[in-house]
Formats: structure tokens, C-alpha cells, sequence
């Protein structure tokens, strides 16, 4: 599949930008470029700061002189560029100036300030709305901008956090002269809390920036509506800029309040303590307001540009977390391009800058491991509902028509392995190329998790070519599956270890449970304190052992987040048991040479017993490969002598772990007897009935 991509010049440049690989991580500020924003001084405690559009119309309706001095400065700063591109529009040649008059919009965005960056760089990460080769040009947007004036920065803070004195001695011991980064929106200090000592980050926000932010997207939002009013029908529907500018602005007003970045921190760092090895810098609340964020100083380099021996295994570290988020806590970091993860000198995993988050709903992570499921068993059907439920497809729209295109997409993806194989951004690519033939869009929330998953895999590929997010998310999946008790949930279970044939797979069951001990082995790597050595590793990829998997799968079977896995083996534990039991019948009625049932009455004794149809010898097939996977003897499975050879040792090894349960195991065998008498008695009822109801014997 990633050979059949690359082929492809559109698709190659795709992937590169899904990934991320053509995110601009220099360090270097833009050199030539002057930010144009618009000082507005009067009536500034009438502006919102919280995203309400009718609010913002309000407020520059009446400041005419502000929207047309902004006006101005737009217009004289993508002159040149407009010119160019009607030119090109006028000579035919659109598509093949396209990347150079991408590059020129770029260096025009970042002239334009903070609010064009964002927009771009959103953008950047949107394949339905986006070119890839626009995306990729995009992608290269520098946030990295000249700083403003110190002292403006330290008149801020001192306006911010009241210090009563012209310097800010009464809160820090010392603070850098200059800013040790800048970017569009504000710039950063190094610093030391007089009260603690402790070195800290202080990020001051650029002056005039929420005026500047809130005047572009009131002027973007107006022209939104004459496109709404004027494009032809299908196109403005398909680009709705109204709709695209206001599921943007909240985010990107979010990311101006440094309050709500703050509590997105502490947020995280809570979610994150089960695991130590991922580093969140501490938050000052109280040195925290909107225009001023105080955050715990930390060392390390960029792990893009790190070469230490350990980036692989931080990188899987890297997996683990954003998969915590995205299939645990719900509440995902959407912001992590390269800059944003460091190395720490201990070898720990740095992350930083919440400023940008999503939350993912709890139908969002079911319908993402519904779908999974779905594509497991290629029910290309179900996908097409699926994809309505999160959002893909408009809720009205007829999937029909997609569900081929969808086929061709998943068959594709499939041919290399499986859905575990799965590389997660060709298939985005290749989704991409459906938005623009059917009535599908990727959905802002998706678009953050596509750059973000993007991201870490296209640092993995680097240093693993065979790496799939899919593969990495897997164990987390199937612990979802095996422990959530929600009817969703249980239902995707019953469908992924049943699918469309209504058969129980034993296969699929013990891939989840060899998943589910990977889960545990990586978790475990995972919170482990630090090794003495800096240099250890962090999480050891490796396929999962057969023993301690089978240890693993009996644990969980027995522990409280097993009784749903518990209850959904029983009906198999029990079907399975009562055909051994009415095999054995028939080979002892065989070996006695008994006649087959004549008359009413032998044949409806026959019933307490039947013969084994097709269900049956499928259920004694599963109960012999799980029993083989439990004694850590999968290998002996086609073989029933081998098998036997092979359990009293197995069961030796199994014997502490089952005497650890004995009670746990007396409770189930009570409970599959229970089910089993419960069968028995209900043939025992129809047997009593069909005597009853047989015609009586004729008289000779």
C-alpha cells in the first residue's frame, strides 16, 4: 500500500503533509517580515474575548476607521499576489504556477499576522478543503515571528499580575532581558519565582493581538456571507466559509486566553500521572491570567532533531499517551508538531504548549472502535453508517453511492495485512480523495487527530519503516472491547469476535486477549520509575509471549474488569462443554453397537442427547484452540495427542495462578453447571412433551 502511494506524485505529497514532514521546526525567526496589526485604544473593555460573532459585528460596525484602516493594510500587502493569481487565472496556467503562488501566500499570511497563521495552518491539516500540494506549501508556515519590545512585555506582566512596583523584582529573581522565543501570538522569558526559586517559562501575549484577531475574523466572517450569498449552489455548500471560520475561531480564541491554557495543563498533567515517564510542566494558576502564562521552565531538545538512541522508544512512549487520550481520558493534546516533544536530558518525554485541545466525546471513541470493527470483517456497509455517526457523512446523505468508493478505499488499505497493518495516514489520503466525488467531509475534531496521530507516526516511519498506528492502538482497543460494560461496547465485542457470520472466531479472541497483554506489558514499561541509566528505554516493542499471555488472559478472566469477557464466554464455554459431553454419549452408543432410535418414544429420548450438527463441532474446535492457548500449547491445537501430552505440564506451570482463584474458579464452574442442567432440562421438557403429544400405539 505505502509502495502504491508513494508511486503517486499526489498522493506522495499527501502523505508528506499528513504526516506533518513539511511542518516548519526551525528555529530561526522570518527574516524580511513585519507583522501588521491595528492598535485600538478606545472602547478596548467593550471587546469580547470569548468567540460570539453577532457581538463582534456589533463592536467594528462601529469603528469604521479601525475595519478600514484594516482593510488597507490587506489589501496593499496581497496586491501583488492577487494580481498574480488573476493572471495566471487569465492565461490558463492556474495549476501550473500552483506551488509558486502557494509559497507566495505563505510570506504574505505571516505579513498578515497571527490570525492569516492560524487560519493557514489549519487549514494546512484539511485534505477535503486543500490541494495537497497547497497543503504542503502551507504546512511551512513559520509562527517564529520578530519579537515586539521588552518593555511592553514587562509593562503587560506587571498589568497583569499588579505588581506594584515599575520593576518586577517582587516576582521574579531574575528574567531574561530579551525573549528566548517569539512567535505571533506572544513571546517567551526565561525567569526565576523570587518566592521559590523555581525556573519558569513567561509567556507574554503581543500586544493588540486579540483587537487585531477578532477585526480579521470579523472582516473574513462578512466575506464568508457574500460567498454564502453569491457562489454557485453545489460549491458553496461544499466550502461553507461561515461554518469553517466559526468552528476555527473558537479554537483559536481559546488559544488566546493563557487561563484556559493553564487549566488545560493541569488538566493533562492529572491524566498523565499514571504515567511518570511523560513530562507536563507545572502551572502557576496564580501567576496565570489571560495575557500572562507562568509554566514550570523545562530542559531538553526536540525530539525531530534529537539523535539519541532512545527517540524510537519515545516516540512509542509518544503512542502511548496520545492513545491514552484519544481511546481513555478523551481530552487530546491537537497541537503536537515536532517542536511541541522534547528529550529530556534524563530521557523522559516532554510535552508542551496546551493550548490547542479537542475532547473527544464518548460516542466519538465508540464510533471510532465500531468502525475498526467494521473494517476488521470489511462490512463496507456498517463503515458508511459509521462514518455518518462521526460526523464524515451528512446525516441526510445517501451512503449507497459511497460505499463502493469506500470498498475500493479498504480493500486497498486491507491487502497488506489486515487492518492492524493499516498505514493510518494512507488511508487519510486516500479518504481525502473522496471528499472531492461524494457528499463527505473530515470533520474538524478528525482533521486535529489526523495531524496529530500524522505526526508521531511520521516520526516512527523514520526510524521503523514497517511502523502502523493501527498495530500501536490495537491493545488499547481490545481492552476497551473486553472491559466496557456499555451497551455499545458489548454489542462491537459480540460483532468482532462474531462478525457478519454469527460465528464465534477463536482466532480473533485470542488476538485480543495476546493484545490485551501487550497492553499490559507496554503500560507497564510505561509507568515503570526511570531506569539509572538515562539511556533505557522506554517502551520495548515486541510481540507479546505466549506464556505470560495465557497467564495474563487467566488473570483477567478472574479479575473484576474480566466479568464481561466472563459473561460473554460463557454461552461458549457452555455450548461447547454440552457438545463434548453429548460427543462422548454417541461414541460410547457407537462402541456399544446400539441400533438407532425407533418409535415415538426412543426418538424423543434421542433428543436428550442429539447428534452433533456443524455449531457443534465448530464449538469443540474452539474450546480445544483456547484450551491450547491457555495451556501455552497453541502449537499442539491440530493435534489432539500432542495437545494431551502437553497439558499436565502446562498445568503445573498454570497450577499457583489457579489455586490464587479457586474460589473465583468454583463460583464460574458452579455457574457453567448451572447453564449446562438449565439446557439439560429444557430437553428434558421437550421430551416430556413429545410423549405426551405422541399418538398412542394401535392395538393389534
Amino acid at each position: 500500500m505505502r509502495s502504491r502511494a508513494e508511486e503517486n506524485e499526489e498522493t506522495a505529497l499527501m502523505m508528506r503533509a499528513l504526516r506533518g514532514q513539511n511542518m516548519n521546526d526551525d528555529d530561526r525567526q522570518v527574516e524580511g517580515v513585519s507583522m501588521r496589526i491595528v492598535e485600538m485604544r478606545k472602547g478596548e473593555a467593550e471587546l469580547p474575548v470569548s468567540y460570539e460573532p453577532e457581538k463582534l459585528a456589533e463592536y467594528f460596525r462601529a469603528r469604521p476607521g479601525a475595519v478600514a484602516s484594516r482593510i488597507g493594510q490587506i489589501a496593499t500587502t496581497s496586491a501583488g499576489l492577487v494580481s498574480r493569481l488573476a493572471l495566471d487565472a487569465l492565461l490558463g496556467r492556474l495549476e501550473e504556477r500552483e506551488v509558486e503562488r502557494a509559497a507566495e501566500l505563505r510570506r504574505t499570511i505571516v505579513s498578515l499576522g497571527p490570525f492569516f497563521i492560524k487560519l493557514g495552518q489549519a487549514l494546512s491539516i484539511r485534505p477535503d478543503i486543500l490541494s495537497p500540494r497547497s497543503m504542503v506549501e502551507l504546512q511551512q508556515l513559520c509562527d517564529k515571528v520578530p519579537s515586539f519590545d521588552s518593555e511592553l512585555a514587562f509593562a503587560t506582566i506587571r498589568d497583569e499580575l499588579g505588581a506594584s512596583s515599575s520593576s518586577l523584582e517582587e516576582i521574579f529573581r531574575d528574567i531574561t532581558p530579551e525573549p528566548v522565543a517569539a512567535a505571533s501570538l506572544g513571546q517567551v522569558y526565561k525567569a526565576t519565582l523570587r518566592d521559590s526559586d523555581d525556573v519558569v517559562a513567561v509567556k507574554v501575549q503581543r500586544p493588540f493581538v486579540l483587537e487585531t484577531v477578532s477585526l480579521d475574523l470579523y472582516l473574513a466572517r462578512e466575506l464568508g456571507k457574500l460567498w454564502r450569498k453569491f457562489a454557485p449552489e453545489d460549491f458553496g455548500e461544499r466550502l461553507d466559509i461561515v461554518a469553517l471560520l466559526d468552528e476555527f475561531a473558537s479554537r483559536f480564541y481559546d488559544e488566546l486566553d493563557y487561563n484556559i491554557e493553564c487549566a488545560n495543563g493541569e488538566r493533562v498533567a492529572r491524566d498523565m500521572r499514571k504515567l511518570p515517564r511523560v513530562v507536563i510542566p507545572k502551572n502557576y494558576p496564580r501567576l496565570t491570567t489571560r495575557r500572562v502564562h507562568v509554566a514550570e521552565w523545562v530542559e531538553g531538545e526536540k525530539l525531530s532533531q534529537s539523535k539519541a538512541d532512545d527517540v524510537q522508544d519515545l516516540v512509542n512512549l509518544g503512542v502511548v499517551t496520545y492513545l491514552t487520550q484519544l481511546l481513555d481520558t478523551g481530552f487530546f493534546h491537537a497541537d503536537p508538531h515536532p517542536g511541541n516533544m522534547l528529550r529530556a536530558p534524563d530521557g523522559r518525554l516532554v510535552i508542551l504548549d496546551f493550548g490547542l485541545m479537542t475532547e473527544i466525546t464518548p460516542s466519538q471513541k465508540y464510533g471510532m472502535i465500531e468502525a475498526i470493527s467494521h473494517l476488521i470483517h470489511r462490512d463496507y456497509d456498517r463503515i458508511g453508517q459509521d462514518f455518518k455517526e462521526l460526523d464524515f457523512i451528512p446525516p441526510d446523505a445517501d451512503v449507497e453511492p459511497i460505499v463502493p468508493a469506500l470498498s475500493r478505499v479498504f480493500d486497498a488499505a486491507l491487502s497488506g495485512g489486515g487492518a492492524k497493518a493499516v498505514n493510518f495516514n494512507d488511508l487519510a489520503a486516500d479518504l481525502a480523495d473522496i471528499t472531492f466525488n461524494f457528499p463527505f467531509r473530515i470533520p474538524p475534531y478528525f482533521a486535529l487527530i489526523i495531524r496529530a496521530i500524522g505526526v508521531l507516526e511520521g516520526i516512527a516511519l523514520v526510524g521503523n519503516p514497517d511502523f502502523a498506528i493501527v498495530d500501536e492502538a490495537w491493545p488499547y482497543i481490545s481492552r476497551r472491547l473486553l472491559t466496557d460494560p456499555s451497551p455499545r461496547m458489548r454489542a462491537a465485542l459480540k460483532y468482532m469476535v462474531y462478525g457478519r457470520s454469527r460465528r464465534f472466531d477463536v482466532d480473533r479472541m485470542i488476538d485480543m486477549l495476546l493484545a490485551l497483554e501487550k497492553f499490559v506489558a507496554v503500560k507497564a514499561v510505561a509507568t515503570d520509575a526511570l531506569a539509572s541509566s538515562p539511556n533505557a528505554a522506554i517502551v520495548v516493542a515486541r510481540p507479546a509471549d505466549q506464556t505470560e499471555a495465557s497467564r495474563e488472559a487467566l488473570r483477567f478472566f478472574f479479575a473484576k474488569d474480566g466479568a464481561l469477557f466472563r459473561d460473554f464466554l460463557t454461552d461458549e464455554i457452555v455450548a461447547s462443554l454440552d457438545a463434548a459431553t453429548r460427543a462422548v454419549s454417541e461414541a460410547r452408543r457407537r462402541r456399544r453397537r446400539r441400533p438407532a432410535a425407533r418409535g415415538p418414544v426412543d426418538a424423543a429420548l434421542a433428543k436428550l442427547a442429539p447428534p452433533l450438527d456443524d455449531d457443534d463441532l465448530k464449538s469443540l474446535a474452539n474450546a480445544r484452540a483456547l484450551l491450547a492457548f491457555l495451556l501455552d500449547a497453541r502449537s499442539a491445537n491440530a493435534n489432539p495427542d500432542a495437545l494431551a501430552a502437553s497439558t499436565p505440564l502446562a498445568a503445573r506451570a498454570l497450577l499457583p495462578l489457579l489455586v490464587e482463584h479457586a474460589d473465583d474458579l468454583r463460583l464460574f464452574a458452579t455457574q457453567v453447571a448451572a447453564r449446562l442442567a438449565e439446557k439439560q432440562v429444557g430437553r428434558t421438557f421437550d421430551v416430556i412433551g413429545d410423549l405426551l403429544l405422541a399418538p398412542a400405539p394401535r392395538r393389534a
